[in-house]
Order: C-alpha cells, then structure tokens, then sequence
C-alpha cells in the first residue's frame, strides 16, 4: 500500500525569493520542467490530488517557488517554468538567478524531478539543468511526460533515445548513475508508481 502522505499534501505556501523560503531543513524534492511540459499535471497525478498543483491551458504560470507539505521534515518544491512563458527579460533573469541560487544553496534538496516532453526532450534549458545535476552530484530522475502521445513502439523507442544521450552526454552508464529515466503519461496513469518508487527512496518513507 503506497504511504498515505502523498494524499495528504498540502501548500503551504510561494516564495518569489530566496529570503521567503522556508527554514532549510528536513528533505525536499524538486519538481522542474519546461512551462508546457505537463509539470504540475505530474505533481496533481502522483499524489493523487486533481488540483493540488495549478494547472493552466496558459504554460508558465507558475512563477514562485512553490512549496507543498507531506509532513513536518518532508516537502514537495515545485519550482518556476522556463523556456516558454511570455514575460520580459528581465523577470527571466531573475528566475533564471533564483533558481541557480536555490539549486546550489539548499542543504534540503535532495533530488530532482526533470520534466520533458517526450516528443521534445533536451531543450537548451534541460541540458543545463542536467550539466548542473552533474557537476553537484544530484540524484536526477527524468520523467518523458506525455508518453500517451506516442504509440508503445514509438514511446518505447523515444526512451531509449534519451537513454543513449544521457549516455553519450552526461556518462549515465550505469543503473546506480545519478540520474535514471522512465515513461509518464498523467492523462493515463503510466508511470505513476515507479516515479512514487523514487520519491519514497529519496523521502525515505521506505525506511520509515
């Protein structure tokens, strides 16, 4: 039976800066993804909630830090889109400097959820988020969204793809690498359970 914190969930709050978050303690797990990506779809399927995170038919709406409970000691961070969200220049620099700072500041964060599209993996962004995961040693799990898209062969062969490329790029040969790969779909459930397998290692809900 999966650990009834997912279900319990909650918000608690957004930060716009670095100086709003929460005390650094505890455990979190962080959530990032191009703005069309699917992620706060992935964020309300995996824990069983339908509008936990907001969701928008407008990508790049989320634009704080957002920060949602399972417990005192164990948080959910969904971090701000990028690459697709129509604001100016200058509110990029500042969530591109935001997010930088977080990533390498925040003794709590304990991996990261990279959200890609499937039929669109790899964008500029998600290479450097991945170069960055790298060079700090980030457990790093990748989520293809959107796999109901693409028939099982083509969704099939799509992973491999990027298998291959964390390979050639990033050196992920081996199945104890830093960061692993598996198919999502939110609309279909796919995926679900081997990305809750993830959280509850990184949360340490299986050793609770």
């Amino acid at each position: 039976m999966r650990n009834p914190l997912y279900q319990r969930v909650q918000f608690i709050m957004g930060a716009h800066s670095l100086t709003q978050l929460p005390p650094d303690q505890g455990i979190e797990i962080a959530f990032a993804g191009r703005s069309n990506a699917g992620k706060s779809s992935a964020i309300n399927k995996i824990t069983g909630q339908k509008s936990l995170a907001r969701t928008s038919k407008t990508p790049g709406r989320t634009q704080q830090i957002n920060f949602f409970k399972l417990d005192e000691m164990r948080h959910i961070v969904d971090l701000p889109g990028y690459g697709y969200a129509k604001v100016s220049e200058k509110v990029k620099r500042h969530w591109q400097k935001t997010l930088g700072d977080y990533l390498r500041q925040r003794q709590s964060l304990r991996g990261l959820i990279l959200m890609m599209d499937i039929r669109h993996p790899f964008t500029e962004f998600d290479r450097q988020m991945l170069a960055w995961c790298q060079h700090e040693g980030m457990p790093t799990h990748i989520l293809l969204t959107k796999a109901d898209k693409l028939g099982r062969g083509a969704a099939s062969s799509a992973l491999q793809k990027v298998r291959n490329t964390l390979v050639k790029e990033f050196g992920a040969a081996r199945e104890d690498s830093w960061v692993t790969v598996q198919l999502f779909s939110a609309l279909k459930g796919t995926g679900v359970e081997e990305a809750l397998d993830i959280l509850d290692a990184w949360f340490e809900l299986d050793e609770a």
